[in-house]
């Protein structure tokens, strides 16, 4: 298991539009040598959905919660409320639970400053980032904000994105020489890319000597 201290919860999008964002997210959130915990990291249908979420939420002591994907794309479409749902479980874990859930951290994240503001306003005093749904972006919020929230120091956000772009190039690489096919991989699982990342970050010639995307080994405060 995990230890509270190293997870990251992580709550985003899931849907194809939003990959370009969540799988530079992950990576660096395990570059950094943490581990992002999401819902779709177990595929029980017997087990509750809301109760996994609420299990992850507790487990970990840091949360990145993406809002950019509140607002409907046309007209009649629902607004999605999954995300600030489940920002608010993690707010509410950390100030009812008490003990070690008093130390509990979250990141929120939007495409643009202050848009939050028109369907959460009760946000309005929370150091909220914005990414402008740019990968590199998202890199650097994550990372700069993990640094400062747990690790004190770290590889730069340039050499993480860089590092994940040379991921994904080999990944492509290795995966389209076994016949996956474009189709194949737009759908690889996300646990799937984690054990990819894993596999990479671990073997990584230019990664920073005391990371590691085991958690007993990354650098702590």
């Amino acid at each position: 298991m995990t230890p509270f201290e190293h997870s990251v919860f992580v709550n985003c999008p899931l849907d194809p539009e939003y990959a370009d964002l969540m799988r530079p997210l992950l990576f660096t959130v395990l570059y950094l040598g943490l581990t992002p915990r999401l819902a779709i990291e177990r595929t029980n249908a017997n087990e509750p959905r809301i109760s996994k979420i609420a299990e992850l939420i507790e487990s970990s002591q840091y949360g990145i919660h993406d809002l950019s994907r509140m607002v409907a794309k046309e007209i009649g479409e629902v607004f999605r409320f999954n995300m600030p749902f489940e920002l608010g479980l993690d707010y509410a874990c950390c100030l009812y639970h008490g003990d070690k859930w008093t130390r509990k951290k979250c990141l929120i994240l939007e495409a643009e400053k202050y848009r939050f503001q028109a369907a959460l306003s009760d946000l309005s005093n929370s150091d909220i980032k914005e990414h402008d749904n740019k990968p590199d972006k998202v890199v650097l919020q994550v990372r700069n904000w993990l640094v400062q929230e747990s690790l004190g120091t770290g590889p730069s956000a340039t050499v993480i994105w860089y590092e994940f772009n040379d991921f994904m190039g080999a990944l492509y690489d290795e995966l389209t020489a076994g016949n996956w096919s474009q189709s194949d991989l737009d759908n690889l699982p996300v646990p799937e890319l984690l054990l990819h990342m894993r596999k990479w970050i671990d073997k990584a010639p230019n990664k920073a000597p005391h990371l590691s995307t085991s958690p007993r080994r990354a650098r702590r405060r």
